[in-house]
C-alpha cells in the first residue's frame, strides 16, 4: 500500500457474551499479525473502563502484547485517555514500550474519561474536570518525553528523550484546533461522532503551523468499515456494530453478538435514529462500494489515513474484511504524505 491510501486498525477488543479477556486479546493478536502481513500501517487500541464487552482498559499493556507479537507494524493507542493518568507515569510506560520496540510505538493522546461519572472517581479523577486541563498536561507529557532541559528536576526514566511520536485524538474541534498549532498529527473519531468531521478536518488544516515534528498537516480519519462481497451481505454483518451501540444507548453489556438479517425488531425509531447518527460515517458494502465511499471521504475531507473499526461476530468475517480494504486501498491514489522528522 505504499503508493496507495495509508490504512491502519483500531481494535476496542470487543469480547463476545461469555468470552473471556484472554480469547478475545488472542485474536486481537491474530489480527495484529494478519493486517501486518497485509501492510497495514499501524494497529491501534482503545482506552476504555468499566464497559462489559470490552477488554481494552489496560492499553500500554495490551500494546507490549501486540508489539511482541508482531515485527513491523507500528503499534500505539488510540489512545490513552491523558486526564486519567499522570503525565509522567505515561511517559515512563511508552517510553519502555519505545525502549522495548525501537521505532514501532506510538501515543495517541485523548481528553475524554472513557468511562461514566463513576469510573472516573474511580480513576482518581475530579468529576468537576472538563478537559480544559489537557494542554497542561499534553505539554508536561512532552517534557518528560523530549530531550532533558537544563535544572529539570522530574525525569521519565525510560522515555526521557524517546521522543515517542504523540498524535491527538478527537471528536470535537478542541483537539483539532490544539493538534494544528502544535503542529501535531490528528485523528478524528468519525466512527461514533461523524456530525463533527468535517468541521474538525477544516479547523485542524486553518490553525496547523509547521513543527519540528511535522511541517504539513496530517490527518487520520477513524470510522467503521466492513467489506464483504456483496452489500447485503456487508449489511448483515454491520447489525453486531449496531447491535453494539443499540445496547451501549440501553446501558447494557456491548458484547459482539451474532448478525440478523434485520435490525428492524430491536429498536424504537428514537432508537434506530440514534444509532444511525452515530454511524452514519460507516463505510459498509461490496468492495465498489467501500471504494467509492473511501474514495469520498478522503476527497472531502483530504484524510492522509484511514484507521478502519471493524467488528464482526465471527473473526474469518473480520480478517476477510481487513483483507479486502487492504485490497481496496491500494487503488486509491491520495497526495503525497507530508515529510516528518519523527514519523506520524
Amino acid at each position: 500500500m505504499a503508493n496507495g491510501l495509508a490504512v491502519s486498525v483500531l481494535d476496542l477488543v470487543g469480547m463476545r457474551a461469555g468470552e473471556s479477556a484472554g480469547s478475545a486479546i488472542a485474536r486481537s493478536v491474530d489480527l495484529a499479525q494478519h493486517v501486518e502481513q497485509l501492510g497495514y500501517k499501524r494497529y491501534w487500541l482503545a482506552e476504555h473502563h468499566s464497559i462489559a464487552g470490552l477488554a481494552c482498559s489496560a492499553t500500554p499493556v495490551l500494546i507490549g502484547h501486540v508489539a511482541a507479537a508482531t515485527k513491523t507494524i507500528r503499534v500505539g493507542s488510540g489512545g490513552v485517555m491523558l486526564p486519567n493518568h499522570a503525565p509522567l507515569v505515561v511517559a515512563e510506560q511508552f517510553g519502555t514500550l519505545e525502549a522495548l520496540y525501537p521505532g514501532r510505538i506510538d501515543l495517541g493522546l485523548g481528553r475524554a474519561p472513557g468511562g461514566d461519572f463513576q469510573t472516573m472517581r474511580a480513576l482518581r479523577r475530579d468529576l468537576g474536570q472538563t478537559g480544559d486541563d489537557f494542554p497542561a498536561l499534553l505539554e508536561e507529557l512532552r517534557t518528560y518525553l523530549g530531550p532533558e532541559k537544563p535544572g529539570q528536576a522530574v525525569k521519565a526514566i525510560p522515555g526521557q528523550g524517546s521522543n515517542v511520536p504523540i498524535t491527538l485524538l478527537g471528536s470535537s474541534g478542541f483537539s483539532a484546533q490544539l493538534a494544528g498549532r502544535l503542529g501535531l498529527p490528528f485523528a478524528f473519531a468519525a466512527h461514533f461522532a461523524p456530525e463533527y468531521l468535517y468541521t474538525a478536518a477544516q479547523l485542524y488544516r486553518e490553525h496547523f503551523r509547521p513543527s519540528e515534528m511535522l511541517r504539513a498537516p496530517y490527518f487520520i480519519v477513524a470510522v467503521q468499515v466492513i467489506a464483504a462481497e456483496t452489500d447485503a451481505a456487508a449489511q448483515r454483518l454491520f447489525t453486531t456494530p449496531q447491535q453494539r451501540f443499540l445496547r451501549l444507548i440501553r446501558n447494557q453489556p456491548v458484547e459482539l453478538l451474532p448478525p440478523l438479517d434485520s435490525m428492524e425488531p430491536l429498536w424504537q425509531d428514537w432508537e434506530r435514529a440514534a444509532v444511525q447518527s452515530k454511524l452514519g460515517a460507516a463505510i459498509v458494502g461490496s468492495d465498489a462500494t467501500v471504494k467509492a465511499g473511501l474514495e469520498k471521504l478522503v476527497r472531502d475531507t483530504e484524510a492522509n489515513e484511514v484507521i478502519a473499526v471493524t467488528d464482526t461476530y465471527e473473526h474469518a468475517d473480520r480478517l476477510r474484511s481487513y483483507q479486502r480494504l487492504a485490497a481496496i486501498a491500494a487503488t486509491i491514489m491520495t497526495p503525497a504524505a507530508p515529510s516528518v522528522l519523527a514519523e506520524a
